[in-house]
């Protein structure tokens, strides 16, 4: 645990303990997406499904490397994951991104990924205005997180007819907010 670096963001006012529990809910969410993605990916097929496969594959491998850069910052202010996989999934910010009950039925399937990145911007906006000008290292990580998973709304929005959203899809780039957390 890097103590310094809890001992400064407490002395900013932020509730470290309420924040830890917010990132092991988002990255508790952010990995059970990337296991329900795995699965709606696999049963996105026909003409419809595979143009959005694509796009669901880019958030899948994106919300796994949202998980792989929040748990350093969890264990540098002090926390640590549940050691139960189990409590983890349960511990989740979003509700799991269950495969609809007709997995053929492609807006259900749409549904379900665009509200479970709703979920996610929602969650990392509320972290973000916890500890904007407080704790830096945590804000600058929630808002790149934030700035993808606005994309994958974005994406999924549009196949859903919501209208353009003026974000493309990223070709042979994931994590271009999120990259420098992981190295």
């Amino acid at each position: 645990m890097a103590k310094v670096a809890r001992e400064m963001v407490e002395k900013a006012g932020v509730n470290v303990d309420r924040l830890l529990e917010l990132l092991v809910k988002n990255a508790a969410a952010e990995l059970t997406t990337y296991y329900y993605y795995t699965i709606l990916r696999a049963n996105l097929i026909g003409l419809r499904g595979e143009g959005i496969k694509e796009i669901a594959e880019t958030a899948r491998i994106e919300d796994r490397n949202h998980f792989e850069a929040l748990v350093p910052r969890i264990y540098e202010l002090g926390g640590k994951l549940p050691e139960d996989m189990k409590v983890f999934h349960d511990t989740s910010a979003c509700p799991p991104a269950s495969l609809p009950k007709d997995p053929t039925d492609i807006e259900a399937m749409l549904t379900v990924l665009v509200e479970a990145e709703r979920c996610a911007v929602r969650g990392y906006t509320h972290i973000c205005n916890l500890t904007a000008g407080k704790d830096h290292r945590t804000y600058e990580l929630s808002q790149a997180i934030l700035s993808e998973e606005v994309e994958h709304e974005s994406w999924f929005s549009e196949f859903l007819g919501e209208g353009p959203s003026g974000h493309f899809m990223r070709r042979g780039e994931t994590s271009p907010f999120v990259s420098k957390f992981l190295r």
